[in-house]
């Protein structure tokens, strides 16, 4: 008797749903906590854009603290609880783009930087953020000493974002968005350019910066 030919190994593997969310560890929903906030703020933003509602921007502005607390808190709870996924830097870099990439961006289109060359500002911004996020993850492994941790940041890291969005806090704080922001409009023929714009500018060229080395706590 001819026996029944066996099935492929795939056919044989067990299907799981959720496979890859019973990878994550603790530290990965945090971080997802982190990307979470991020998205919420730009959620937040355009909402504000929509209904012209300020509230809206507040609560933009207050995800945004959050995303840094779940930033700084799933490193240490990895190294707290000795457990890392293969998933996890990915998933940090990609919760950063978001939360102090595109969400600080967000917020300053919301509060009226919205000229051309103020759009090509945060776009910059943003292009810097993502270009200084991929360097890290190819070069934490020379800048690491012998425990594996990173002696410092070649450029500013990233959540140091959240002074741009500082300022854009103080301004609405005081009523100064819109055709009232710091520092008004600069009429450059067809260009419009807010000033308050060139901080972003400054803080993308000194996340791409080589020459600054931050020390890493």
């Amino acid at each position: 008797m001819t026996p029944e030919p066996s099935s492929p190994p795939a056919a044989r593997r067990q299907r799981r749903h959720f496979s890859m969310i019973r990878t994550f560890v603790l530290a990965d929903f945090v971080t997802l906590g982190n990307g979470f906030s991020g998205a919420g703020a730009i959620l937040a933003a355009m909402q504000s854009l929509a209904t012209g509602n300020p509230r809206w921007l507040w609560v933009a502005f207050c995800l945004m603290p959050v995303a840094l607390v779940m930033d700084v808190a799933d490193g240490r709870i990895a190294r707290w609880r000795f457990r890392k996924s293969p998933l996890g830097a990915d998933l940090d870099s990609l919760a950063d783009v978001i939360s102090f990439g595109m969400a600080p961006a967000a917020l300053a289109f919301a509060v009226g930087l919205r000229g051309n060359l103020d759009v090509a500002a945060l776009l910059y911004f943003v292009a810097c953020g993502i270009s200084r996020l991929a360097r890290f993850n190819v070069t934490s492994a020379e800048l690491s000493d012998g425990t594996g941790k990173v002696k410092y940041f070649e450029g500013t890291p990233i959540p140091t974002s959240l002074l741009l969005v500082m300022v854009l806090a103080a301004a609405t704080w005081q009523g100064r968005i819109g055709d009232a922001l710091w520092g008004g409009v600069w009429n450059l023929g067809p260009l419009t350019l807010h000033p308050l714009a060139l901080l972003y500018v400054a803080s993308g060229s000194a996340m791409i910066s080589k020459t600054l080395r931050i020390p890493k706590f």
